[in-house]
């Protein structure tokens, strides 16, 4: 017998008809045999409605009654779904967030889960009841025992931790798509169904899957290694595995506040070619990165920085070994780049640094926790370390330092963290002998670019920098640090550009012009005309020509590539925001993830 939860969101449970059907869904699962939580969320458009009578009472309601107002909706759906399950002769029994004991920490409307007490659920489990549990709620840790709501995507985020507290065998989340796919099918309408994706994947295409399955959930999956299922809910196809790393033995206290941060990599086995003053113009990189992938050489982390002028700096580091045909190969590729032709270019140079070093802090509770970056660059500036290089991803931050400063970067960051550089989790077992190269491609429309010209190249600065946002509660995604340095009244200084949401956009823009004078930085320009174009897949790990062949697709369509940033497993480029789309579907289809059937998601 197994131990299963399902979660079923608003649109499985959002009318008489679609609550029936769950609960012979739910009833044939216990005929099979098993043991059956089910978390649900509210009818519909419930939450939607409650959020309009609160802003017809109020505009500005707050935040404590916003949580006893929207809590309601999920405890219409567990009285009905259990009245349906014992309308057909299965008992059960509804719970809300506070009476199955998930205990949160005292913030209204966006609370994180402390503890599940489980003596409830496996009472009511051990009588042969299904027990339905109110979705996206939980009870403060206070003495006033304050409902609290867990914010966006919150039903996911509960059915997971109750799996996690539970040790169920498995976690399926059941919603109005077949599964998770490989692209958003409203712009590709031939994007496929993925079987399985990793954990860590899916954390990078964040963007792509917070619309089907939310972060918070699958970083809980990560952490307990819980195994999660996103099926379809009008039929029986076995939807996509979310593959968690092997469980490792961890405290469920302070169950979803786990330290950002799971472990610090570090790699002496670097060297770092850079371009200076490279055309921007479309094709650049595909041509750089097409001639380095045809030498086998393998790159490991590449940014290219925001324009000056009608020039670009592209970075990139590879093995110590690689450096000299990494170097000859960039240096027999100027003259095919055109800037001979254009009497307002200056010739590019060609850097190579040989005694560096990359550290990283890696970690799934980055995402949607500002300031985590702004932490590591503050350490390192302690350290007395300057960053030569910066590249980002959603769960994982990776700076270019002086090999020199290594062993104190290691320690440094493992004492902040308090981690060892060791603690990663065990990566996720696949079912496939050879994971694809590219899993999935994700499009985010939302985002804004801003520049800060003429930092002081000094340590501390980024940290000075991202810690002003950080205490605006901004979270940052991209961070790029330009290659060139340029002397301004006798100080060395370089570009910081990044992206955060276009909401935040303003609110980063005062705070960082406030603080500009004092630190001796130039002005600080935003771009909301932008589009981040991101491919993912555990597969491109060690294996060259991955990025190349994503240039290439955007330079074949005369996409400009206006910023880039990796990791290990992932490749961002920003684009003009009009040619975003084009840029997803391109970049789809140069990786043949397009699949023979078109895949219909409802509006």
């Amino acid at each position: 017998m197994a131990l299963i939860v399902q979660k079923y969101g608003g649109t499985s449970v959002g009318s008489v008809d679609r609550i029936q059907a769950v609960a012979q869904r739910v009833l044939s699962t216990v005929k099979a045999g098993n043991s059956v939580v089910v978390v649900v969320s509210a009818m519909g458009k419930t939450t939607d409605g409650l959020v309009k009578l609160a802003s017809d009472i109020s505009a500005n309601p707050s935040r404590r009654e916003m949580d006893m107002l929207l809590s309601t909706g999920e405890q219409v759906s567990i009285a009905l779904l259990s009245m349906a399950l014992q309308a057909v002769g299965q008992p059960a029994i509804s719970l809300t967030g506070a009476q199955v004991g998930i205990v949160t920490e005292a913030e209204h409307t966006r609370a994180r889960i402390l503890r599940i007490e489980t003596d409830r659920l496996e009472r009511h489990l051990s009588e042969g009841k299904v027990v339905v549990v109110a979705g996206f709620q939980g009870i403060s840790v206070t003495e006033d025992l304050e409902i609290t709501t867990l914010g966006r995507g919150g039903s996911d985020t509960s059915a997971v931790a109750i799996a996690a507290a539970l040790r169920a065998n498995f976690c399926e989340i059941y919603t109005d798509v077949p599964g998770i796919l490989t692209t958003d099918p409203r712009l590709v309408p031939d994007a496929q169904l993925m079987p399985e994706i990793t954990c860590d994947e899916m954390l990078e295409l964040a963007s792509l899957g917070a619309k089907v399955l939310h972060p918070r959930a699958v970083e809980i999956a990560r952490n307990f290694g819980v195994p999660l299922v996103v099926r379809s809910s009008w039929t029986d196809e076995p939807g996509t595995w979310v593959l968690s790393p092997s469980p490792v033995s961890r405290s469920l206290e302070g169950l979803e506040l786990a330290r950002p941060v799971d472990g610090v990599e570090f790699d002496t086995d670097q060297a770092k070619v850079s371009l200076l003053r490279v055309p921007d113009r479309p094709g650049v990189a595909a041509r750089l990165f097409g001639e380095i992938a045809t030498q086998s050489l393998n790159v490991d982390l590449i940014i290219q920085s925001i324009h000056e002028g009608n020039t670009n700096d592209i970075a990139f580091t590879v093995t110590k070994l690689s450096l000299n045909r990494a170097e000859a190969v960039s240096s027999a590729i100027l003259p095919a780049l055109g800037y001979h032709t254009d009497p307002s270019l200056d010739a590019p140079d060609v850097l190579v640094e040989q005694q560096v070093a990359k550290v990283a802090i890696a970690g799934a509770g980055m995402i949607g926790r500002p300031g985590v970056a702004a932490q590591m660059f503050s350490t390192l500036a302690a350290a007395g370390i300057n960053i030569r290089m910066i590249s980002t991803s959603e769960v994982k931050v990776s700076c270019v330092i002086a090999a020199t400063d290594c062993d104190r970067a290691i320690a440094a960051l493992c004492q902040t963290f308090d981690v060892t550089h060791s603690s990663l989790p065990t990566p996720a077992p696949s079912h496939s002998p050879t994971p694809p190269l590219v899993r999935g491609v994700a499009l985010d429309l939302n985002q804004a670019r801003l520049a800060i010209r003429h930092v002081p190249d000094r340590p501390g600065m980024a940290a000075t920098l991202f810690q002003l946002l950080a205490d605006q509660n901004i979270s940052v995604d991209m961070i790029i640090q330009s290659q060139r340095c340029r002397v301004v009244e006798g100080i060395a200084t370089r570009d910081i550009a990044f992206t955060v949401a276009q909401l935040d956009a303003e609110a980063a823009k005062r705070a960082l012009e406030q603080a500009a004078p004092e630190l001796g930085c130039g002005e600080i320009v935003v771009d909301r005309d932008i589009a981040k174009v991101s491919i993912v897949g555990a597969g491109m790990v060690d294996q060259p020509g991955v990025a190349a062949r994503m240039f290439d697709a955007l330079a074949n369509h005369q996409i400009n590539i206006q910023m880039i940033a990796t990791s290990e497993i992932k490749v961002s480029c920003v684009v003009t925001k009009d040619q975003g789309v084009q840029a997803l579907q391109v970049i789809h289809a140069a990786f043949g993830l397009s699949g023979s059937q078109k895949i219909q998601v409802p509006a």
